[in-house]
């Protein structure tokens, strides 16, 4: 089993910035894969960005170039750095890992990811 704990979200203006942070802990060495996820009300969970064990990353289009995602080993931590925020990118966060490598599309379908944090809320008013 890993452990995941988000932290992180809040609320701030279109064009400002935030960094989520998830800690692992448990298994943490079973994971090959680990992602961002949001969920808006009244919507399906999303692919934000993903990134693997051998440190490569993928993003949504909707996210490219104004997100970053990022891992520190030695702490056991996700990072994702979310610049130029749009009112649109408001949405319940969710770090997501999985033991199994993905590459490509599959590392941002929610379906492929076993380890579940419980989300932190990030609004950005216009």
């Amino acid at each position: 089993q890993v452990q995941l704990v988000e932290d992180g979200g809040g609320s701030v203006q279109a064009g400002g910035s935030l960094r989520l942070s998830c800690v692992a802990s448990g298994y943490t060495y079973a994971t090959n894969s680990m992602g961002w996820f949001r969920q808006a009300p009244g919507k399906e969970r999303e692919g934000v960005a993903a990134i693997d064990s051998r440190g490569r990353t993928n993003y949504a289009d909707s996210v490219k170039g104004r997100f970053t995602i990022s891992q520190d080993n030695a702490k056991n931590t996700l990072y994702l750095q979310m610049n130029s925020l749009k009112a649109e990118d408001t949405a319940m966060y969710y770090c997501a890992a999985d033991r199994k490598l993905y590459g490509g599309d599959w590392s941002l379908q929610a379906g492929k990811y076993a380890w579940w944090g419980q989300g932190t809320q990030v609004t950005v008013s216009s």
